[in-house]
């Protein structure tokens, strides 16, 4: 694995990569071209240019403060904490469900109302600086996934199947990121696995095959719950189960394509 590259240079892959001119990037993010050249020259970004390029991008802005190394502001944080409990419950009860009550749930929870935040998020047990596996474990964390979730929801949507301790050890820079979970990771998080393996540095040797319609599913609820307050979380969680049936018991491993 290679060394974090510095957000610049992620940022004149992204660009090849999605065939961006500098200029056609700063003109779609209402950007001055100078903010965008400081950047692939090397200074940090801003905070003003890594929300208006993400979109553009096709990222998640609180993805861009995670792979530049920045502290993610506030109002791009899960909206409690608390919520955690029970998001990755909600994604494994879903991934059990057919694709029509999978969206179902999912337009549910986008129609919930906007509750106050009641606390500052803060992602915890990760060293500073820890490196692309810090990067990685923080999105998740930022998806509401602490570590047993982390493991449990990886186990049953994907082939990765870690103890919880595992990530810890990975997110504080113990241990190196492999194929195998950047790829599962990614299906998670909504990235494409090839791009986030070249952002961490990571060969995957060869090309992933595209996440199951699952995996898909899991990723988009895991993004719709970071609004959500605890109680929320919960009565949706509730609800998932109960689509399941009275004789759900447990969870599938690595359920997508079974």
């Amino acid at each position: 694995m290679s060394e974090h590259p510095g957000f610049g240079v992620m940022l004149a892959w992204l660009l090849d990569h999605r065939d961006l001119r500098v200029q056609e990037l700063a003109d779609r993010a209402g950007s001055m071209t100078i903010e965008v050249r400081a950047v692939l020259a090397g200074e940090a970004p801003g905070e003003g240019l890594l929300r208006r390029i993400a979109p553009v991008l096709g990222f998640h802005a609180v993805d861009l403060f995670i792979l530049a190394g920045l502290a993610v502001p506030d109002d791009l944080a899960p909206l409690d904490a608390a919520a955690e409990r029970w998001a990755p419950r909600i994604a494994m009860d879903a991934v059990h469900l057919p694709a029509p009550e999978r969206r179902e749930l999912l337009q549910l929870v986008r129609s919930l109302p906007q509750e106050e935040r009641p606390s500052v998020f803060t992602a915890k047990w990760l060293a500073a600086h820890a490196g692309p596996g810090g990067r990685v474990i923080r999105m998740l964390q930022y998806r509401n996934l602490d570590r047993l979730g982390m493991a449990q929801l990886l186990a049953v949507v994907t082939p990765t199947y870690l103890s919880a301790a595992t990530y810890s050890v990975i997110g504080s820079g113990g241990a190196e990121l492999t194929p195998r979970l950047v790829t599962d990771s990614a299906a998670l998080l909504g990235i494409d696995a090839r791009e986030l393996a070249v952002l961490t540095g990571v060969d995957l040797r060869e090309v992933p095959l595209p996440p199951a319609p699952e995996a898909v599913d899991a990723a988009a609820l895991l993004w719709e719950v970071r609004r959500l307050s605890a109680a929320q979380a919960q009565r949706v969680s509730e609800l998932a189960r109960s689509m399941r049936g009275d004789g759900a018991r447990g969870y599938y491993i690595n359920l997508p394509g079974s």
